[in-house]
């Protein structure tokens, strides 16, 4: 009888929690009245330009944001609008051997991004977010190991904007 009486009260808060539209197991707080949200083209505005980078980060925004909350995505007029420019892609070197070569080097991107939200102006952000990725200097950045970086930059960029975004962390 115990054992069912916790799975109720489990069953219960949960279902009381998310239904609210307040609160989040994710950590958002997202506006009752806010049902939309839209991820604009990020312009690739970096010296070093990487084919592709800009739609492979807006798709995972986008992913981001539709797994963490009950947004619907959307093309125009919506609540809250995604919007910037990819403004760094540097690979520099991070530690050197005593041959003065690179021993690791270091893949920086950086985000600048202008977040728009149309039920409460006063939440609207413009700021710029950047995260690295570290690999042995005697590696080249291709292949496999690209991909890894991008995904793991990219993992932690978005979350640092959903967190100063929704969650306001």
């Amino acid at each position: 009888m115990k054992k069912y009486f916790i799975h109720f009260l489990l069953i219960t808060t949960t279902l009381v929690l998310s239904g609210c539209g307040i609160y989040s197991f994710t950590g958002a707080s997202v506006p009752a009245n806010t049902k939309t949200y839209q991820v604009n083209r990020f312009e690739n505005n970096a010296l070093l330009v990487e084919p592709g980078l800009e739609r492979d980060f807006k798709i995972t925004l986008e992913d981001l944001i539709q797994n963490q909350t009950n947004l619907t995505l959307v093309t125009s007029n919506a609540d809250l609008v995604y919007e910037g420019e990819i403004t760094d892609y540097r690979i520099s070197p991070t530690t050197s051997t005593s041959q003065n070569t690179a021993a690791q080097n270091r893949l920086t991107i950086s985000v600048k991004v202008r977040f728009f939200n149309r039920k409460k102006e006063d939440d609207d952000l413009e700021q710029t977010f950047s995260f690295f990725y570290d690999y042995p200097g005697g590696s080249q950045l291709v292949g496999s190991q690209k991909a890894t970086a991008h995904e793991e930059i990219f993992e932690r960029l978005t979350q640092d904007i959903f967190n100063a975004t929704l969650a306001k962390w």
